[in-house]
């Protein structure tokens, strides 16, 4: 069933576990995260991220997004992720999308703060819940770009310049309106080539200040018992992608290797990749839902 971001989270913030947010930019992830979901009989969010639009545009993906979520049997949020554009969080409000990742976070605070306000009104006004990211989250060279470019902790001068000030998060939030806020305590996207440097009771500071649903993104190399922290402290939402997407390519490769030069089809390759997928997200989705399926 396709339901709004706010609803799934305000369930998740509740009852102190974090809602797996998969981006999926082809037919095949979403039957995988979709399948696993109805599996485990947990709420999930499927993704289109601006920056996969080289692979496939929201125009062709987001109807299939919609599709599969109208007719899943668990709670299913069609969300935009990482929209640096208006343009694209309003042609996602146009497709049907139920929420929205307005991200501003590469701009001045200002920028952010005035432009997020305005993203919040249009999209409230059609019923559609909003995302937004204050701070900086890591992001490493090898699969994680975010049409930035990598984003390290040599950037800064100390990590308190790209953590996220708890202060300003309490400002941002109640005067912008956002639904659920994208918080920097040192995760990494993509591959990470170092250990994560993680604050994990930054969020519990952020959270004394505003209660509202935080989000994790960049959970590359965070270990499951930091993930269970994390969301005992306000992480609701954890963005899962890399991970997922190298489990398929690695089986992928691990097929053909086996096929040992005998002939090789198309559609055997995709179901090998689909099915490793659906393992991978399924071991997630167990770790962010542990409260709620122990």
């Amino acid at each position: 069933m396709l339901v709004t971001m706010k609803k799934i989270l305000e369930d998740a913030k509740e009852k102190k576990y974090a809602v797996g947010a998969f981006n999926v930019p082809n037919l095949e992830s979403i039957q995988a995260v979709i399948s696993a979901a109805e599996e485990l009989n947990v709420p999930v969010i499927i993704q289109h991220a601006e920056v996969h639009e080289n692979l496939i545009t929201m125009q062709e993906i987001g109807p299939i997004m919609l599709d599969y979520a109208k007719r899943a049997s668990v709670p299913v949020c069609v969300h935009l992720d990482h929209g640096a554009s208006f343009d694209l969080c309003v042609q996602a409000i146009r497709l049907g999308f139920t929420s929205v990742m307005y991200d501003a976070s590469a701009k001045s605070y200002e920028e952010n703060f005035e432009e997020t306000k305005e993203m919040v009104k249009i999209a409230h006004a059609a019923g559609v819940s909003v995302e937004a990211e204050l701070g900086h989250i890591f992001t490493s060279a090898v699969g994680g770009g975010e049409g930035r470019g990598a984003v390290g902790a040599e950037d800064f001068e100390s990590l308190e310049d790209c953590y996220t000030d708890p202060d300003t998060a309490k400002a941002f939030v109640e005067g912008t309106g956002v639904d659920a806020l994208a918080i920097s305590f040192g995760t990494t996207h993509g591959v990470y080539l170092t250990e994560p440097k993680l604050d994990l009771n930054r969020i519990t500071e952020i959270k004394n200040k505003i209660d509202i649903p935080f989000v994790m993104h960049g959970g590359s190399g965070v270990s499951d018992e930091d993930f269970k922290t994390s969301i005992q402290n306000g992480i609701t939402k954890i963005n899962y992608y890399t991970y997922s997407a190298m489990a398929g390519g690695n089986k992928v490769r691990e097929f053909i290797n086996d096929a040992g030069g005998e002939k090789v089809f198309f559609h055997d390759i995709i179901a090998a990749g689909k099915a490793a997928m659906k393992e991978n997200v399924k071991a997630a989705m167990k770790v962010f839902a542990s409260s709620i399926l122990d």
